[in-house]
Parts: structure tokens; C-alpha cells; sequence
């Protein structure tokens, strides 16, 4: 057998690319027919692969699901700290920094958004447990957001939690009737959600004591 060492590269198997390959399948067929609606075989002939070799790379569509759940909604943590962090210390900068990241990653990884929403009850108890532990740390920083601008004084908001609950949901529900060809660009419609929530929590700018329109 030859030393995998003295391989050329194009000999040695692009793992990484099949994988790839495999995983895009599943997230468009779980996109277009469901979880339920979508076989292993399905996503084989989808990735142009043998069966076997889907099941090489995920041992089931239940691990497809789960790395599609976990990878997208843990990217949209990263990206809600990272709005977070470069809005500064004003609650009212970060709470519209982090709607709109929110909602350009519903729009411009749609179909990801889209199958991690619905499909979180197609999950294993197990992999649900992880995916709801991840949905619980966007919650909170949003949570964290709006207790700081309570304090500060530049929110108004006697329903923190009602509030967390309606601004999270209204950005998830992006995914389901976002279309690139809509009136609206995606710019627009996170700059517009920023604005909404700001007003769902009845900020007032300390400074120019006026509040945010939609």
C-alpha cells in the first residue's frame, strides 16, 4: 500500500470537500421538503455521492441536523457579540446593532435560519437539550441588553421578558418570508427591525431626549 506521505494532493481524498458536499445537500432538501420529507438517499443523489458515502461522513440525518442547528445558531452568537462589542456601551447602540445582526444572518443564511427554527423538534432529546441551551444564551444576552438600559434610564420597558421574547422572534421570523426579490433590501428591513425594537423597549437617547422612529 502506498505511504499516504508520498501522496500528491489529488490523490488523497478531499474529505472535507464531500463532507461539504453532504452537508449542503441535507440543508437544501431539509429547506425544501423537511426533515421528515428527506432520506439519506435523497441527500446522496443531491451531493452527487453514493449513500454510503453520506453515511461515511454522518453516520445518520440525525447528526445532519444537529451540526446544521448547532453551527448555524452558534455563528449567530459569535456574530451578536461581536455587534454587541463594537456598538459600545450605549444600551441603545447595542440593542440595535444586535437586531441587525440578527436579522442579516436570517436573510443571507436563509435556509440555515430556516431549518434550525423549524426543525428544532426533529432534533434527538439530547440534540434538542444542546440547541436550546444555545436559543437560551440568545435570549440572555438580549435579556442583559435591556436590564442595562433599564438601569441606565434609557429604556422604558415594564415587560422585559414579554420584550425579549417578541424581539427575537420577530428577527427568526425573517427567515420564513425573506425574499431577495422583495421590495425591501436586506439592509433595510434589519435597519427598520433595529428601529422596532428600540421602540419595543421604549428607548429615549439620554442625550437628545427623543425616541428612535421606525
Amino acid at each position: 500500500m502506498a505511504d499516504m506521505a508520498n501522496l500528491s494532493k489529488a490523490q488523497v481524498p478531499d474529505i472535507t470537500a464531500g463532507r461539504d458536499a453532504v452537508l449542503g445537500a441535507a440543508l437544501q432538501a431539509f429547506f425544501e421538503h423537511g426533515f421528515h420529507g428527506t432520506s439519506m438517499r435523497n441527500i446522496a443523489a443531491r451531493a452527487g455521492t453514493a449513500v454510503s458515502h453520506a453515511y461515511y461522513y454522518f453516520p445518520s440525518k440525525n447528526d445532519l441536523l444537529r451540526t446544521l442547528v448547532v453551527g448555524v445558531t452558534g455563528d449567530l452568537i459569535a456574530l451578536l457579540k461581536a455587534a454587541q462589542a463594537e456598538a459600545g456601551t450605549d444600551p441603545g447602540e447595542q440593542m440595535h446593532a444586535i437586531v441587525q445582526a440578527h436579522v442579516t444572518l436570517h436573510t443571507e443564511r436563509q435556509a440555515e435560519a430556516f431549518v434550525g427554527n423549524t426543525e428544532l423538534r426533529s432534533l434527538t432529546p439530547e440534540d434538542r437539550d444542546i440547541a436550546v441551551a444555545l436559543r437560551d444564551q440568545i435570549s440572555t444576552l438580549f435579556r442583559v441588553v435591556i436590564e442595562n438600559g433599564q438601569k441606565q434610564g434609557g429604556f422604558h420597558c415594564p415587560h422585559r421578558e414579554e420584550a425579549v421574547l417578541a424581539i427575537v422572534t420577530m428577527c427568526t421570523a425573517v427567515a420564513g418570508w425573506y425574499r431577495p426579490e422583495g421590495p425591501l433590501t436586506a439592509a433595510t428591513i434589519a435597519e427598520r427591525y433595529g428601529n422596532l425594537a428600540l421602540n419595543m423597549v421604549g428607548y429615549e437617547d439620554t442625550q437628545n431626549r427623543k425616541r428612535i422612529s421606525s
